[in-house]
């Protein structure tokens, strides 16, 4: 075994001395990988997980890379990392120019020349056993002995082993906490993790499993026909038919016929009977979509089936009973249309039993992107495109947009940018004029000067949460109510110097 040079000897000591700090796991091996790049000249270094189940290499920490965003994962034997990972023996590659083996997940290493960097990986062992990677970058020249570089590279991870150890614990709790999470949540279809949005989660549960009359309220957009249909497929009706009514988009003369049916000659151009709506719907659930547009007319005969659970059609003198549950839906303020007498206050009383309030996206903070990333995968599949990624312009443009159209208006606009977008990333550019950022020139200074304070506020608020955590971006986050993405993002566009928050005690 070779004999470590004296300067890198202080490098393990250095790296022993973060080990044995009080800070969080993940704040420590990023420390590590730190000081890695600055004392031991190794660029790009990587720490991967091994998940325990699948065996599979996960990366979790970077240091010269951007993994934000990317869900990178190395099976058993793949790549060079998938394969230190499966045997547990370290691995270099002197010329990464001339190894077919080398992935490059990360595409760090697209715009440089190979050939003159050499890639060394290790395993991570703790008590007998594999539990993650470490690797890094060197230029390849400076790489004189190979088996110095392995060993000095194992002896690192021998420093940080029982950290990735705990740290995989605690990634895989974490794992296990947002798959419950998304499997209490009522709907695959419904994307958020925002406060206002787990206060949806939750009502929707409490009154799935009745037969209550339901009334969604919020403006055009927000996605109040996913609710009604969470409701309906985790009730004891889940089985039977789900039927949407959109009242806007009716005649007056039209909508009687629709709800309830007409029999043949009821009306010029009743040529055959006709079921109405809620008679498709029994045993199941309807929706009455902007109900606040009823005709008045239209308005008694809901009120009477709400009341009698009958009704008779258009040119009947039969009366049809039905089961149905009824959910409404509007944008419009129902209590003003009742005080102006536009909708009937015994109407308004009876569906107003279990009021449910969507959120515009503007007031969802953290689910903007959220929703974003959602969008970008499924029309990306949708249109078979290999967009993977929202570039940091285009985010910007996404957050500061007040949308106007709500969560309706973002898929559209994600729709047409996916289908504008050429490679793996979606730009501004690819977005809608509207959502493009203007520069503040002179002349606009001060239509920018609102903006210049919410901006120095909205930093003076980051900085104080990271002092807060001692620069943990996690704790950050959670402290703000919102996501570490965000944290990342604000982070880096108001260039905020997390390093000096983590040295800090309290």
């Amino acid at each position: 075994m070779s004999t470590f040079l004296h300067s890198d000897l202080e490098v393990l000591y250095n790296l022993a001395q973060v080990i044995g700090t009080p800070l969080d796991l993940r704040d420590q091996l990023e420390q590590v990988l730190s000081i890695m790049s600055e004392q031991a000249e190794m660029e790009r270094g990587m720490i991967s997980i091994l998940d325990r189940d699948s065996g599979e290499a996960i990366l979790d920490l970077a240091h010269g890379v951007d993994i934000d965003g990317l869900d990178i994962t190395y099976k058993p034997g793949e790549g060079i990392t998938g394969q230190v990972a499966a045997t547990g023996k370290p691995m270099i590659i002197a010329n990464l120019g001339k190894d077919e083996q080398f992935l490059d997940r990360t595409g760090a290493r697209r715009y440089l020349d190979r050939s003159e960097l050499s890639f060394i990986c290790v395993p991570i062992i703790y008590d007998g056993k594999v539990v993650g990677v470490l690797s890094a970058d060197k230029v390849a020249h400076q790489v004189d002995d190979q088996e110095y570089e392995i060993q000095f590279l194992s002896a690192v991870a021998g420093l940080i082993a029982k950290a990735v150890y705990t740290r995989s614990i605690e990634e895989e709790n974490l794992r296990l906490k947002n798959m419950l999470g998304r499997s209490q949540r009522p709907s695959a279809e419904i994307v958020g993790n925002s406060k206002p949005m787990k206060e949806i989660f939750g009502l929707i549960s409490q009154v799935a499993d009745s037969n209550t009359t339901v009334i969604i309220h919020g403006e055009t957009g927000t996605g109040k026909e996913l609710v009604a249909r969470s409701i309906h497929k985790n009730s004891p009706r889940a089985a039977g038919p789900f039927v949407e009514v959109n009242c806007a988009a009716m005649p007056d003369t039209l909508i009687e016929s629709e709800l309830f049916g007409h029999e043949k000659g009821a009306f010029t151009g009743a040529s055959q009977k006709r079921h109405g709506r809620f008679e498709e719907a029994h045993g199941g659930t309807i929706m009455l979509d902007e109900v606040g547009e009823l005709s008045p007319l239209a308005q008694a005969k809901l009120l009477r089936v709400i009341q009698e659970r009958q009704f008779q059609p258009l040119g009947s003198t039969r009366m049809v009973k039905v089961n149905v549950r009824i959910i409404a839906a509007t944008n419009r303020n129902l209590e003003q249309d009742v005080v102006s007498g536009r909708f009937r206050s015994d109407l308004y009383y009876r569906l107003n039993v279990f009021p449910i309030y969507m959120p515009p996206l503007r007031e969802r903070g953290s689910d903007i992107l959220l929703l974003a990333d959602h969008f970008v995968e499924k029309f990306a599949r949708q249109f078979k495109k290999n967009v993977k990624r929202i570039s940091t312009p285009a985010i910007d443009s996404i957050l500061a947009y007040h949308w106007p159209g709500n969560v309706r208006e973002l898929e559209n606009c994600i729709e047409r940018a996916v289908l504008l977008a050429t490679g793996d990333t979606l730009d501004s550019f690819h977005l809608p004029p509207s959502l493009q950022m203007k520069v503040i020139t002179p002349e606009k200074k001060k239509q920018g000067q609102l903006s210049s304070l919410i901006n120095t506020y909205e930093r003076s608020l980051i900085v104080d949460a990271l002092k807060d955590a001692r620069g943990n971006q996690s704790q950050a986050a959670r402290i703000l109510g919102t996501t570490k993405r965000i944290i990342q993002y604000k982070v880096e566009k108001y260039g905020i110097d997390v390093k000096r928050f983590k040295a800090k005690k309290s």
